[in-house]
């Protein structure tokens, strides 16, 4: 769960299509073969799902669903929803859909997940149409946006501290920034604001289930999609088919216990400074035992490697590299956690580069090929609008800096960058007005399939833990590894094997089991200074 915002284009205008009706699906339930049945009649307002090729001779398809912005008053203002499907591979062992959400909040699913769609598991893509969708308020949907042009954007972007502020004169920067955001957004469009809850999403996700003719949902969440799935789980409990939540928040620090007054922050409650503190300690460790020709900023043993990291960071505070500020390089290394491979390695360039005096240069990843829409706009307004409207944080903006302080003191850099990341909530002008605080321990007509990964620098072990002990029927798995998602960042084949056999058939891996990486940080046979 990354901090609000990122660059983006303007966001293309969407074509909104309304409700009927799909004849049949094939579909498998849990512990039994597959069957072609009817798919149940659907209920008013599920929208028709008009797909075509997203691109002459793309592979995927692309379709739009218009919605209602507030589900309790369907005959009102509606919203559209961007969709993006990739077919089964093998027609003839289809079993059904599986919905996706790439986490955020503010992930945009027609962007991302074909992007990774290679990091699902094969049995997966050959038996399921994957299919996301950009949620209401993001990207390519009826998003939040707030600036008149992608410069006004830009420059107000410019207008604070990289990374986090240092010293009071970037604080009230900082403060006065995201006040003037939240006054945009409200000027803009303040219903809009009040109706891109979780709760809002779950009830859109189980309209999109109808509309493709599942009679129960099949559905992959990463990070965020952990608390959108739990939300769905329990507003819909009979409805769940099959359900992997990966990398997890935990409802209670999601929802603060279901009390709307908070004296931190969602970041704070989840424990992201403690993970992202030791997965960084993890990071310099086996750097240090790597040495330099697998890992560039290795000072030779773990120690070492960690007291040059210290260094630098006291260095950049007293003389930034160009750009490259202390908060923006504690920054840099919490997100350049994220993917272990190429990140990791990127990461000790960079850190590697910035002893030596120079400016890093960015990591170059080819583009990714164009599948839908254009890039969309995905400012820092369209997260906020989700997490700050639906997740109690602290609404006093002179408390951050005790919070960073103790934070810090916890968890080192990282805590303070964390704590920081959700000061935009403490002068966000709106709040949900379908909020879900629980109860969440509803039995679901199958078990739910939990994933947690050890070193995670966002959503820790224990969210997943807990998780797994707050739902009704579910069971934790174990990935004895490192980044962001088991999914994306760090591949594992055990893991993607009983993810398989759990969806395809309901097969959940036994209590207790542990699954590791098929590769460790710094084991590539590569230079990377």
């Amino acid at each position: 769960m990354p901090r609000p915002g990122s660059a983006g284009a303007r966001r293309p205008r969407t074509v909104a299509l309304v409700a009927a009706v799909v004849s049949s699906a094939v579909l498998c339930c849990p512990g039994g073969a597959a069957v072609t049945q009817d798919a149940p009649p659907p209920t008013a307002g599920v929208p028709l799902l008009d797909w075509s090729p997203c691109t002459p001779g793309s592979p995927y398809d692309c379709a739009t669903a218009r919605v209602p912005l507030d589900h309790a008053d369907p005959g009102g203002r509606a919203v559209d929803l961007a969709l993006v499907r990739r077919k089964a591979t093998d027609g003839a062992r289809r079993i059904g859909t599986l919905f996706v959400n790439p986490g955020g909040p503010g992930g945009p699913g027609t962007v991302q997940v074909p992007q990774n769609y290679d990091s699902f598991p094969e049995e997966l893509r050959e038996r399921f149409d994957i299919v996301s969708w950009d949620p209401r308020g993001i990207g390519n949907s009826t998003a939040v946006s707030c600036f008149d042009s992608t410069d006004a954007a830009e420059a107000w972007g410019r207008s604070k501290p990289a990374g986090f502020p240092v010293g009071q004169k970037e604080r009230t920067t900082w403060i006065e920034a995201y006040e003037d955001l939240g006054r945009r957004c409200e000027q803009r469009d303040a219903e809009l604001l009040r109706h891109v809850s979780t709760a809002d999403t779950a009830r859109d996700l189980d309209l999109l289930r109808q509309a493709v003719g599942e009679p129960q949902l099949n559905y992959f969440g990463v990070s965020y999609g952990t608390i959108l799935g739990a939300t769905y789980a329990n507003l819909f409990p009979d409805k769940v088919r099959a359900m992997v939540l990966d990398s997890n928040i935990a409802p209670s620090a999601w929802t603060n216990g279901g009390r709307p007054d908070a004296r931190t922050t969602t970041l704070l409650r989840m424990g992201s400074d403690r993970t992202a503190a030791a997965t960084l300690d993890r990071f310099l460790d086996l750097c240090g035992s790597a040495g330099t020709d697998r890992c560039a900023f290795s000072a030779g043993s773990p120690e070492a490697t960690r007291a040059k990291f210290d260094r630098l960071l006291q260095r950049l505070r007293e003389r930034p590299v160009g750009t490259w500020t202390y908060a923006r390089t504690v920054a840099d290394a919490v997100s350049g956690l994220y993917v272990v491979d190429p990140g990791w390695a990127d990461l000790a360039r960079r850190l590697q580069d910035l002893w030596q005096g120079r400016a890093p240069k960015p990591a170059a990843f080819p583009p990714p090929p164009p599948v839908a829409h254009p890039a969309p706009y995905l400012g820092d307004e369209q997260a906020a609008a989700v997490w700050c409207g639906d997740s109690p944080n602290l609404r006093d903006p002179a408390a951050y800096h005790r919070l960073e302080e103790g934070s810090a003191a916890r968890a080192g850099d990282a805590g303070r960058y964390w704590t920081w990341a959700a000061e935009p909530c403490a002068t966000w002008p709106a709040r949900a007005a379908d909020r879900y605080d629980g109860p969440w321990n509803k039995p679901t007509a199958h078990p739910v399939m939990v994933v947690g990964t050890r070193y995670d620098p966002s959503t820790p072990y224990t969210g997943s833990e807990a998780m797994a002990k707050t739902l009704a029927d579910a069971r934790l798995l174990t990935h004895d590894g490192y980044g962001h998602t088991a999914l994306f960042n760090n591949a594992s084949s055990c893991v993607k094997a009983y993810e398989s056999r759990y969806v395809v058939d309901g097969t959940l891996p036994p209590p207790g089991t542990t699954c590791r990486p098929d590769e460790q940080p710094f084991s590539w046979n590569r230079r990377t200074g």
